[in-house]
């Protein structure tokens, strides 16, 4: 079976246009994969920043805890000599 010359540019015309389909797909694909894996980084870096926050938090809180009990350990002592002193 043969082609007329105008049905082979016609075939030449739609292969091309196949091609050139694919390759638009296959960019589309890639930015889209490109940009979600952009939007999962900067999650990423949301949340690390979130646990360097927390753990920033958490260590003021201890070294509160920390100076109360301190604290508490310089009253508890001082008061320890002096009830010492009344029982005497």
């Amino acid at each position: 079976m043969y082609f007329s010359e105008s049905e082979e540019w016609f075939a030449i015309f739609i292969c091309f246009i196949i091609v050139i389909s694919f390759i638009a797909s296959t960019i589309q694909n890639i930015r889209e994969t490109i940009s979600e894996e952009k939007q999962k980084h900067n999650k990423q870096k949301q949340e690390e920043e979130k646990v360097k926050e927390l753990i920033k938090y958490i260590d003021t809180k201890s070294e509160l805890i920390n100076s109360v009990l301190d604290a508490q350990e310089k009253i508890d002592g001082k008061k320890k000599p002096i009830d010492n002193n009344n029982s005497v």
